[in-house]
Formats: structure tokens, C-alpha cells, sequence
């Protein structure tokens, strides 16, 4: 059994409302590419990839070069065991983790349907039956954000991220911070994130105005040693995000005392392959994870529940239900919340099947 096949096909995947981050930073209508691996006997595996603009230091238009430059190196292999054949990817293209993720995860995907496990088996076996979501709070004027908080909170949400920064005003920010703690009351995780849009003196002004809170600070600068000062200053534990992509990110952040929590992205990472060696090392650190990647539909998502899954227990800080922030649902058959929490999907691989008529027309063929 051998990879005969690579299809790669673009879907426009548009957010239920504009999402707003620091920096000018929005999510409207973003590129998510969906890649399926068909074997010599008609197996297919299935990987998405959705790096949003401004975020990763990846183009979407360019994963379909990325994928035929990867091609010859994919076509014959056979889908049993995912790390040997991506370190042979690693060393014939670097960088341009994004566009490996996909084909990792359509390679995980094979690996499970040709032994008949689900992903979570193969990744360290399933370690809880479902796992905590996180909301993720547009930045927009404070009372609306605490109305999405408390709405959120109605379907058993208890995890907030409060995006900040997209006006520049700390007080602002502050004010948003404390209406949604105020909104959700004692108990549920609330963290402000600034997705490195905020300079130390602007974070640090927040921080210390909602210091006596129970809140928590993700990726404020884009320098992990510029959110270890604002830690420092605000004394509230931080989650890093853009900061944490590869091993030695890791490890800096953990020596600077910045890892209390870290969110590991498939597309920041290559894929699950990378990302089971990050989740270890992470353990290992005695930091929480937050198992998910940048955005895109039901695929991705997959990907992302059988990774929390799997994780040990008291690691895993929550995942995301990335296919209930857009439209449309590339496939119908993925799991969805409940009561705020998820599960991962049943089957052998991945277990969601990509809907033809949502696919439409593919934008790369190759034999």
C-alpha cells in the first residue's frame, strides 16, 4: 500500500462575525486548503491547513507550491508510522511548517484508517473521554464582550479568551478584562490575549490594573523576553502563543518563567508529529496546554481533539471547537460540543469525512 495520489483542493471559510485582534488584526473571510493522500488501494487521508493573515509567518497562497515542491517526496510512501517520513520532508524542504502540517496530518490520518485505530490511539492512547473548550471573545467595546461571555457561559462554556488591544487603549483593555470576570463570575479561566499586539509599557498598565483579579496574561509582546518583564511586573501568570513554535522556544520560555500555560498549533508546529514531541517536552515543564491550531473548519479541528485527547491528564488546559467560529463545515460528520465540552471524533484515523459538494473543484492533481 503506497500514496499514489495527492489532491489539494481551496475553500473560503468565513467567521459568524469579524473577529478583531490587536494591531489592526482581523478575521473576516480567511483561505483554509484541504489536502487528501489516496493510496494504490483507494485509502484516503485527509489534513487542512488555515493560516490566517497577520499571524503565523506563513502565506495560504503559497501551500499549493509548497505541496507539488513536496510532492515527489509523498508519492510512494507507505502510510504506516508519520515521523520517518516527515524528518525526510524536513530535511529535503525547510521551514514552511505550515504547509507540512498538512500533509502530516493527512499522513496520521492514512496511518490510523490502514490499522483501523482511531488517532488518539496512535498518539498515546485517549486519556479522557472529552475535554473543556475555551471561547474566544472578539475585541470589540467591553459590555459586548461581556455579553458573549455570559452567552457563552449559558452553553457551559468556562474557560474566556479576551482579545485586547485592537484600540490601543489600555484602559480599554483593563475595562474589557474585568466586565467579563465580572460577567462569568468566580471560578471560570479568563485570560486577556494581545496576540503580541501591546509594547511592555501598555501591558504592563492593564496588568496592574486588573491585578487583583483572577485573570491571566497571554502572549502580550512579541518577544518572549518582553513578556517575561511584563509578568514580572504584573505578577499574573502568562500563556504564551506566537512565541512558542518548535522545542527551543519552549525551553526559553519555561528558563524566562513565562510557560505557566502554552498553546501548541499544528500549523505553527508542522503537524502532529512535531507537536507530540512539544506536547512531551511541555509535560515535562509542568506547564498546561491548550491543543489546538491557527483556524479552519472541521478537519483541523479533528486533529486538534484527537491531540487533547490524548494528552496526559492535568496537562491539557483546554482545546477549540475551531469549525463553530466559521462557515461552512468542509465535514458534517465531525463532533460538536456539548455543555461546553467536546470529544473527539469516532473511527479509524481522523473519522470525519470531507462533504465533495463543500470541496468543490480541486486546484492540484498530481499522480
Amino acid at each position: 500500500m503506497k500514496i499514489s495520489r495527492i489532491t489539494l483542493w481551496s475553500v473560503d471559510l468565513t467567521s459568524h462575525e469579524t473577529y478583531y485582534m490587536a494591531e489592526g488584526k482581523t478575521c473576516d473571510t480567511v483561505k483554509s486548503h484541504v489536502l487528501c493522500l489516496e493510496t494504490d488501494t483507494g485509502l484516503r487521508g485527509w489534513g487542512e491547513v488555515c493560516p490566517i493573515p497577520h499571524y503565523l509567518p506563513a502565506f495560504a497562497d503559497g501551500v499549493p507550491s509548497a505541496v507539488q515542491e513536496m510532492a515527489p517526496e509523498v508519492l510512494g510512501i507507505e502510510p504506516f508510522g508519520v515521523d520517518a517520513p516527515m524528518r525526510k520532508l524536513d530535511a529535503f524542504l525547510q521551514g514552511h511548517f505550515h504547509a507540512k502540517s498538512i500533509v502530516d496530518m493527512a499522513l496520521w490520518d492514512l496511518f490510523g484508517k490502514a490499522t483501523g485505530q482511531p488517532l488518539y490511539a496512535l498518539l498515546g492512547g485517549r486519556t479522557q473521554a472529552d475535554m473543556p473548550l475555551y471561547h474566544s471573545i472578539t475585541c470589540i467595546a467591553p459590555d459586548d464582550m461581556a455579553r458573549i461571555a455570559r452567552e457563552a457561559y449559558a452553553t457551559g462554556i468556562r474557560q474566556f479568551q479576551v482579545k485586547l488591544g485592537a484600540d490601543g487603549d489600555w484602559q480599554a483593555d483593563a475595562e474589557r478584562l474585568t466586565k467579563v470576570r465580572e460577567a462569568v463570575g468566580d471560578g471560570p479561566l479568563v485570560y486577556g490575549d494581545w496576540n503580541c499586539g501591546a509594547t511592555k509599557l501598555q501591558a504592563t498598565r492593564t496588568g496592574r490594573a486588573v491585578a487583583h483579579l483572577d485573570v491571566m496574561l497571554e502572549q502580550p509582546c512579541k518577544t518572549l523576553e518582553d513578556c517575561a518583564a511584563v509578568r514580572q511586573a504584573t505578577g499574573l501568570p502568562m500563556k504564551i502563543d506566537e512565541g512558542a513554535f518548535d522545542l527551543a522556544s519552549l525551553i526559553r520560555a519555561h528558563e524566562l518563567g513565562v510557560l505557566d500555560a502554552v498553546a501548541l498549533k499544528l500549523s505553527k508546529f508542522g503537524g502532529l508529529s512535531a507537536m507530540r514531541r512539544a506536547r512531551d517536552l511541555t509535560v515535562h515543564l509542568g506547564a498546561e496546554i491548550c491543543a489546538e491550531c491557527t483556524w479552519g473548519s472541521d478537519i483541523v479541528t479533528a486533529a486538534s481533539l484527537h491531540f487533547a485527547a490524548s494528552t496526559p491528564q492535568g496537562a491539557l488546559l483546554n482545546t477549540c471547537d475551531l469549525s463553530s467560529y466559521v462557515g461552512p463545515r468542509i465535514a458534517p460528520d465531525c463532533t460538536t460540543r456539548k455543555d461546553g465540552r467536546i470529544a473527539p471524533p469516532e473511527g479509524p484515523g481522523l473519522g470525519v469525512t470531507p462533504d465533495p459538494d463543500i470541496l468543490g473543484t480541486p486546484i492540484l492533481e498530481l499522480e
